[in-house]
């Protein structure tokens, strides 16, 4: 058996499983995420998978490093792949230093064609001495672990897990598969290991895996979420998915609505009675929730929206990544009311801003959207734990005397807030422009009093805007601008250019934007602004809301996720060596 070349000073490797749907791809991820951890190893994964429940190709990119790495690279250092039918994307992400770990049977003429260094493993034959190609991935799964020489016996504990009560014994054929396939995997090493240098591994046990999913999901519990409902719709289900799982042990509501119309407007009724409420939906179904945003406008009832974005227009590409949605974000919900816009950069933002977005719409009693995408959703990487004691938010609901006024015009436009059955006062609510009671009037003083009390919200919104995050030389010249989960790729992607007059600047408030930043655009001889999708929606917000017109916007619309590559190769020839060179 041939010997992988070691790579004893690499700084990290991307290790990418594919197969088809249905071959436990994503079991096999979960995996290795756990053991590469208990190696010690920083670990960062993202997984692609095709809309379709069999057949297709999934694919998963694994990162493991002795230093914390967070984003995604076209870089393939080893591919296993489980099947034929390899999509094409992956396919052009091989290299010549690719090694690529197969069974040359299974794979037949497309095995032949990879490139590459190709090692020939028997993964079917061994899975099926074993038992059954079902094993197949498991096989995989332990050649990659003898590789790195590390988590075996971590693997082995989940597939106890995992497979406890299963029928024919399945975790200990699991077991038995993976040490299969670990001797292969210290086999083609020679016993040696391809990774890092041990003495820089990380071994802090303060640390969590957990992907964008689980962050936004225990940011909102932390944040005192006690509602959220939904109408199932990838890649938002899995925010609804997780608060089902914790909803005993939390205490909290959890409700599937039948459409996405019933689920804001069960949200807005919990809000009302008191809920700290949340819907979680993708774009489609957040355009049918448009009028129950525009509702909570009206009636300024507290509502949290998890908007996961995905490609559109309608149902577009179900389970793939863009940053398309910012403008109905923006703007959706007929007539003019504030209401806020969070997109989290990272997992320990999206604990935080999970948490933050009910204290802002429970504050200011605005709806609050709170936006991620398919991959952000679907990335894994390890964080310190979470400070939950810091989320928490005291409550802003007050018990109401008998002359309580819901609607009271006040200076900063913010009325005290009651709910109905704690005090003495008539809490009004109604889908009409009212008076301070609640009272339906059709009087045009009072309507443009209401609504300038409304927007009054916005001032001392702006004032305690998130700052965005600043990466780079504080005399740059140069500034690169992002929002939302592209912010490690940017930040990576500069880093791998290597230049001193370039800064990063990241927006995790879309709106209302922080207050004097218009300042910190002038310096800057460029603006280029990244963003995922085709007509640069961030950029024209900065356009109408700073006057500022970004030099050049970098879109990407393709459903796949932004590269560190792709974006250090479009910046450092294309825009900022044109301009500072």
């Amino acid at each position: 058996m041939s010997r992988i070349p070691l790579r004893k000073a690499a700084k990290d490797i991307s290790i990418v499983l594919c197969g088809a749907a249905g071959q436990g791809v994503q079991t096999v991820e979960e995996l290795l995420i756990g053991a590469f951890r208990q190696a010690g190893y920083s670990v960062f994964a993202s997984r692609e998978y095709m809309s379709r429940v069999r057949g297709g190709n999934n694919s998963t990119e694994i990162r493991i490093s002795s230093w914390p790495i967070r984003a995604f690279v076209d870089r393939i250092d080893i591919l296993v792949p489980l099947s034929p039918g390899i999509r094409d994307n992956i396919l052009r992400r091989i290299s010549e230093e690719t090694v690529i770990i197969c069974d040359s049977k299974e794979m037949g003429e497309e095995g032949e064609s990879l490139g590459g260094s190709l090692f020939d493993v028997d993964i079917v034959q061994i899975a099926k001495d074993i038992g059954g190609r079902i094993f197949a991935n498991f096989v995989a799964a332990g050649v990659i672990i003898g590789l790195i020489e590390g988590g075996l016996e971590w693997a082995k504990g989940f597939c106890d897990e995992r497979f406890a009560g299963k029928k024919e014994d399945i975790a200990e054929k699991n077991k038995i598969a993976l040490e299969r396939g670990y001797e292969v995997g210290r086999a083609l090493v020679k016993g040696d290991s391809i990774l890092l240098p041990p003495e820089a591994v990380m071994r802090s046990a303060h640390r969590v895996v957990m992907n964008g999913t689980d962050a936004i999901s225990l940011g909102a519990l932390a944040g005192g979420c006690s509602f959220i409902t939904a109408y199932p719709m990838s890649p938002a289900t899995g925010v609804l998915t997780y608060m089902a799982q914790k909803a005993e042990e939390m205490g909290i509501v959890v409700e599937q609505a039948e459409d996405e119309l019933a689920a804001i407007n069960m949200a807005l009724g919990a809000s009302y009675a008191g809920a700290r409420a949340m819907v979680s939906t993708s774009g489609g179904g957040f355009d049918l929730m448009c009028e129950g945003i525009s509702l909570a406008g009206v009636m300024e009832t507290p509502v949290v929206i998890h908007l996961a974005q995905r490609p559109g227009p309608a149902t577009g590409m179900a389970t793939r990544t863009e940053q398309g949605d910012l403008d109905v974000a923006l703007y959706g919900g007929h007539g003019e009311f504030p209401r806020a816009v969070l997109a989290p950069a990272t997992l320990e933002e999206a604990f935080r801003l999970g948490a933050k977005a009910f204290y802002l719409a429970e504050t200011y009693q605005i709806p609050v959207i709170l936006m991620t995408d398919q991959y952000f959703l679907n990335s894994y990487y390890d964080i310190p734990i979470p400070d939950v004691k810091a989320a928490v938010i005291p409550s802003a609901i007050i018990e109401t005397e008998e002359d309580y006024r819901r609607y009271e015009i006040t200076s900063n436009g913010i009325s005290p807030r009651g709910i109905p059955g704690y005090g003495k006062g008539i809490v009004g609510a109604d889908s009409h422009e009212h008076d301070e009671i609640g009272h339906v009037y059709e009087d045009f003083d009072l309507r443009e009093r209401m609504v300038r009390k409304r927007f009054r919200k916005l001032e001392k919104m702006k004032v305690e805007a998130e700052e965005p995050l600043f990466v780079g030389p504080s005399d740059y010249r140069t500034l690169i601008i992002g929002w939302g989960s592209t912010f490690h790729i940017l930040e990576e992607a500069l880093d791998y250019i290597g230049r001193s007059d370039v800064a990063l600047m990241h927006f995790q408030q879309l709106y209302p934007l922080p207050e004097n930043l218009g300042e910190r655009l002038e310096q800057a001889q460029r603006i280029v602004v990244v963003e995922g999708n085709n007509r640069g929606q961030f950029a024209r917000l900065l356009k109408s809301e700073i006057g500022r017109e970004p030099d050049y916007v970098l879109g990407h619309y393709s459903g796949l996720q932004f590269s560190v590559e792709q974006i250090a190769r479009d910046l450092d020839s294309c825009f900022i060596g044109e301009v500072l060179s």
